[in-house]
């Protein structure tokens, strides 16, 4: 098609023809929500169900997240697998604060989100308490499906394609901050 007709054309004639169009940053926003790396902090038995969400059967991979990450610096989503000690929080913090921007966290388990059966004084009771926490997966522990929903829900909310609890949508992130 030369490039006159081109301009000549309605944009409904062209997105009939199969031509594109977007901002740049929801096409920064599609590109960052298939391409989520996370970073591997597996702190007990749900760090197992994290494992084994990329096994054959469950298979992460679909969703662009199959590159765990054991340095910081190449991963932008934390997965606090397991309950979080409060020798190891200044630990996980500072693994946080080394991800490059943006970076989200989903805790994982009854024991990430609320400390589980560990009600004393040695465990976290809150991993949000430590770091802001994007998703929380319930269960103790929960089964790798429940994970891999968690990431589909991040990458929603990247886009911008997820609703608070009042149904109002929430913003897409940034083009480059958070």
């Amino acid at each position: 098609m030369p490039l006159k007709e081109l301009f000549e054309k309605d944009w409904q004639e062209l997105e009939s023809e199969g031509v594109l169009f977007s901002s740049l940053e929801k096409l920064v926003a599609w590109g960052r929500s298939n391409s989520l790396w996370p970073a591997t902090f597996g702190l007990a038995c749900c760090a197992i169900e994290m494992m084994s969400s990329t096994d054959g059967r469950n298979d992460l991979a679909r969703f662009g997240s199959e590159v765990f990450r054991a340095s910081p610096r190449q991963a932008d989503v934390m997965i606090v697998a397991g309950r979080l000690s409060k020798k190891m929080a200044p630990v996980m913090r500072r693994v946080y604060d080394q991800m490059p921007d943006p970076k989200w966290v989903i805790s994982m388990g009854a024991c990430a989100s609320s400390g589980g059966m560990f009600n004393n004084y040695a465990i976290v009771q809150n991993v949000d308490s430590v770091v802001p926490v994007d998703i929380f997966v319930p269960g103790c522990p929960p089964r790798p499906e429940a994970l891999i929903y968690a990431v589909m829900q991040l990458q929603k909310k990247v886009r911008g394609e997820a609703f608070d609890g009042l149904g109002q949508q929430l913003p897409m992130v940034d083009a480059w901050t958070r």
